[in-house]
């Protein structure tokens, strides 16, 4: 050991009297002081305009936008090629190679000791970074440490990669420029590794895990696996020990059989132990971050909890379907990449793949091949995309599962071993994929004892959940193409004739807009469902106090006579645009953010809500008007070429107006919630997508906080983080100015001249 640090000691030595290891140094704390300035710079400005930052410890190291990290990473391997190219070939070239096999080293000795001096380097290019992190740490209140220690942990294990690659490369030619060239292009290699063979199940877990390309994200990203760790282990010895053995090969001729075996043994033990490490159950995880942002949240890891048993994700992909390029062969490795948060709680989780074909909704191919049947046109895609693995028709596995009713669209199924089921989609969207938030929510189907209903009722010109109308609620209630409808996040629906008692699984019933009054048995059979205590949302439209009234009666609130508007040039007096209440952003944590995003939700043609009698339930109003410009507009009802105009003696009333109040009350053991809102085409499939100007419209918002709280919380699943501390700097704009110049600046000119003086001394030896 002290021959191998002796070694190591020399070697660090003549780096650093090399004027380009001082260079490097130079060029690289240039480069990460401009980066870290220009990040922190904005960070300065933005709190000078008293401004909270967010999140300050992510954004300055490890986002994917402006983090030093990941740029830092993006350059690091122009780095090693350089330094390494001459740590064996000048050995060679010089002819000191033969002192060093005269002399009484090993050729461990001689590889571990340029080894470790490379390392030693490479941990100075890391402590380089770390200054930036101590510096961000006493100025940064409340830093998320942790992320930022696992960054550099992360930094260094990829330039010990790096600088194990260089080492051997180097050992294999006596000219420099040769050495980093190879050194080049072996991480070109490691990199496009990737995508080789990923259509063969084993030999893809070997290439993919062959691959540097990322490895470093997840320390970067505050996560530090057992799988990233060992993968950067295992090259540094796979490299490493090619090197020793090709030294061994120059001082004593061997046969190519010995160095067959050698370099073959090595390279398998080190791809198994590599395949190994992949497996679920051998993997380990730590996730260093203040909001425990890479793993799943809290609510999904009790959900998980309570998934015993075999469970198993089964994926059907229709090859005649446009999505089905999610789930080819070759994407295999990354689509099982989307569920790894879930199975690292589940490391016996089940993946299978089934793929099929069948007509279905694909506009693009019935443009390319108008004229060609369904066995024609996927014989045309196998032939032109090499699909060389097995896709069967429908008719082979419509007996295990009915995809009729998903469109034959790409569709997961997942399963218990108990046997429940459930279908977990893709959506019509950038994105395509599920979220945490649908995974969860599907997942959830399976162990909750019962799935929250919502009942909407019928037969009165009520508003259609299963309508694609404007007018209709399909998008936002049964849209399975659609990633935030109601039936994708937990909820299941029902159609609810009032001529019949009210079914006993209905959690949540929703009247929209009747059209036509409701009987006197009818309104007897809604009104016992209130008394025992379920849960309601009642939506109403201006005109309709008398079919209102009658409903709302045992909830002591009635709607106000005429329509709200407000005195507005930009839009139509008769659509508001509301803000959540003091008490509404305390409401719910959809709400909360509203106000500082600037965010509204539009209500066209609106109806106040005046309460009657407060003593039946709690009231909080979520939404209302301004208390100015805003009135009840009895006499105009020609929005369009006529301006309102508040007439008093009308009756019309300029004041706040509540237009979304939520009632609670104690029933039994039960607490008792009731959502009432003076518009029905707030939650319409038009009023959802449509974009007005200077309008920074949010219904979502309002969906989700309803749902959340009418099914008490079950879903959708809470996908909230902890809220980030690191939000305030203790560094004016005063200060900062003169540490800037010194990262940009002072320091990298320090670092040349230091280099210049130990050349020029050097020289004058």
């Amino acid at each position: 050991m002290k021959t191998t640090l002796k070694i190591a000691k020399t070697e660090l030595q003549v780096l650093f009297y090399s004027p380009v290891a001082w260079l490097i140094l130079m060029i690289f704390t240039f480069q990460i002081g401009f980066l870290f300035t220009q990040s922190f710079d904005g960070m300065v400005r933005t709190q000078a305009m008293r401004i909270d930052l967010n999140n300050a410890t992510h954004s300055l190291f490890s986002s994917a936008w402006g983090g030093i990290y990941p740029k830092v990473q993006s350059y690091l391997y122009l780095y090693m090629p350089l330094l390494t190219m001459s740590i064996m070939s000048r050995e060679y070239s010089s002819g000191s190679i033969k002192l060093l096999y005269s002399s009484p080293v090993t050729n461990s000795q001689i590889i571990l000791g340029k080894y470790i001096a490379l390392l030693l380097f490479g941990l100075t290019l890391t402590l380089s970074i770390a200054l930036l992190a101590i510096f961000t740490t006493s100025t940064l209140v409340n830093t998320d440490i942790a992320p930022i220690l696992t960054g550099l942990l992360g930094l260094f294990l990829l330039l010990s990669a790096y600088a194990a690659v260089g080492l051997f490369m180097s050992s294999l030619t006596s000219y420099n420029i040769v050495a980093a060239i190879g050194t080049l292009c072996v991480f070109a290699m490691m990199n496009f590794a990737r995508g080789l063979w990923q259509d063969i199940p084993f030999v893809r877990e070997i290439t993919y895990w062959l691959a540097i390309n990322g490895r470093a994200d997840t320390f970067i990203a505050g996560l530090v696996t057992t799988e990233d760790l060992l993968y950067f282990l295992l090259v540094d010895l796979l490299f490493v020990s090619f090197t020793i053995f090709r030294l061994q090969s120059v001082r004593k001729k061997q046969s190519g059989t010995q160095n067959f075996i050698k370099f073959g043994g090595i390279t398998l033990v080190v791809f198994l132990l590599g395949y190994f490490t992949t497996l679920p159950s051998f993997k380990g995880y730590y996730d260093s971050t203040y909001q425990k942002r890479n793993t799943l949240t809290a609510s999904s890891q009790a959900i998980m909890a309570k998934l015993d048993g075999d469970f198993t994700i089964t994926t059907y992909v229709n090859m005649l379907e446009g999505n089905n390029f999610i789930g080819l062969p070759s994407s295999y490795k990354s689509d099982v990449g989307s569920f790894e948060k879930y199975i690292r709680f589940k490391p016996e989780t089940k993946m299978k793949y089934v793929y099929y074909y069948h007509d279905a909704d694909n506009p693009v191919l019935d443009r390319q091949f108008p004229n060609l049947n369904t066995e024609q046109r996927l014989d045309t895609l196998k032939k032109f995309n090499k699909w060389n693995f097995d896709i069967l028709p429908y008719s082979a596995i419509q007996d295990q599962v009915d995809l009729s009713t998903e469109d034959y669209r790409f569709v997961r199924v997942l399963e218990r071993e108990n046997g429940q089921k459930t279908f977990l989609r893709v959506y019509n969207d950038r994105i395509r994929v599920p979220s945490e938030s649908e995974i969860s929510a599907a997942i959830k189907r399976l162990v909750m004892d019962e799935l929250p209903v919502v009942g909407f009722v019928t037969g009165h010109g009520e508003r259609d959940s299963k309508s694609t109308q404007d007018r209709g609620y399909k998008t936002i209630t049964q849209e399975k193409t659609f990633r935030y409808s109601m039936i994708n996040q937990g909820f299941d629906f029902k159609e609810i004739d009032l001529s019949t008692e009210i079914p006993r699984d209905v959690n949540i019933l929703i009247i929209a807009e009747p059209r036509q009054a409701y009987g006197t048995e009818e309104l007897a059979i809604l009104h016992q469902y209130i008394a025992r205590g379920g849960n309601m949302m009642l939506a109403a439209e201006p005109g309709q106090e008398e079919i209102f009234n009658h409903l709302a009666q045992p909830l002591g609130v009635q709607l106000q006579p005429g329509v709200l508007v407000k005195n507005q040039e930009a839009l139509q007096p008769d659509l508001l645009t509301l803000s959540p209440t003091a008490a509404g952003a305390d409401f719910s944590y959809y709400l909360k953010p509203m106000t500082r995003r600037q965010e509204v939700i539009t209500m066209p043609t609106a109806v106040g809500l005046s309460i009657v009698d407060s003593s039946l339930f709690t009231a909080t109003v979520l939404f209302a008007t301004d208390s100015t410009g805003t009135w009840n507009e009895l006499e105009s009802t020609n929005f369009i070429d006529d301006k309102p105009v508040l007439t008093q003696e009308a009756g019309e009333e300029e004041r706040a107006h509540t237009t979304v109040l939520a009632l609670s009350r104690k029933v039994s053991d039960k607490e008792q919630k009731i959502l009432i809102t003076g518009d029905t085409d707030w939650i319409s499939n038009s009023e959802l997508f449509i974009s007005r100007n200077e309008v920074n419209a949010s219904n979502f918002s309002l969906v989700s906080a309803a749902f959340s709280w009418l099914s008490d919380g079950e879903v959708p699943v809470d996908m909230r983080l902890p809220d980030p501390i690191d939000t305030t700097l203790r560094i004016g704009e005063g200060s900062w100015k003169y540490f800037e110049i010194l990262f940009k600046l002072i320091i990298p000119l320090m670092m040349l001249g230091t280099g210049l003086v130990i050349w020029i001394r050097r020289r004058g030896r």
